[in-house]
């Protein structure tokens, strides 16, 4: 059984901002930060498969691929799940092409209910992960997340998605891509 997930990884300039972020807030938010080559975006946690789901997975997530071309993105502000009474995540949000990754979210979960995979039961909220909180001073943390609700974190063309195998250690997750789909510049027609 492999544990894989369907997304993308971030670009460097968000790798390099999420680092400045880390050494801002480690003094009033401890957790696991995401390492910087872990950063991503999932667009489905498909979770435990076998050799033969992880084949047809990689073939829909190909065509899947298929009928999107490159759009960007621009990251933008910090957010917290599930609430700021009770924070566990901070995250980086997405800002001007955040309805493309929703599609694109969609699509791939539509793809994927013939291989008997669930959808997850929360709406998709495009997003990346850059910690997750074990305590927090929850005053300084509302201050923080003010300070940076209209930062700019970024911007990039996304050109392909993945399929991720996610390798869990003691040390953290390791992310590897199993293999990726560019979008072609003429996309075929949506199935």
């Amino acid at each position: 059984m492999i544990r894989v997930f369907i997304g993308f990884f971030t670009s460097p300039v968000v790798i390099e901002k999420s680092s400045r972020l880390r050494a801002e807030a480690s003094p009033f938010i401890h957790g696991k930060w995401t390492q910087p080559q872990n950063l991503h975006i999932t667009l489905q946690f498909v979770g435990e498969v076998d050799r033969l789901t992880l084949v047809e997975l990689l073939k829909t997530t190909q065509e899947v691929a298929n009928t999107f071309k490159p759009f960007k993105i621009t990251y933008k502000g910090l957010g917290i799940f599930p609430h700021l009474k009770r924070p566990r995540i901070l995250w980086v949000g997405v800002d001007q092409g955040a309805s493309h990754l929703k599609r694109l979210a969609k699509t791939v979960v539509n793809a994927n209910r013939s291989l008997n995979i669930r959808p997850d039961t929360k709406p998709f909220h495009p997003h990346v992960t850059i910690c997750r909180m074990k305590r927090v001073d929850n005053r300084k943390l509302k201050f923080f997340l003010r300070k940076y609700q209209n930062f700019i974190f970024g911007e990039e063309i996304v050109t392909k998605i993945a399929v991720i195998k996610s390798i869990l250690t003691p040390e953290g997750p390791i992310y590897a891509p199993i293999e990726e789909f560019y979008f072609p510049d003429q996309p075929k027609e949506l199935y």
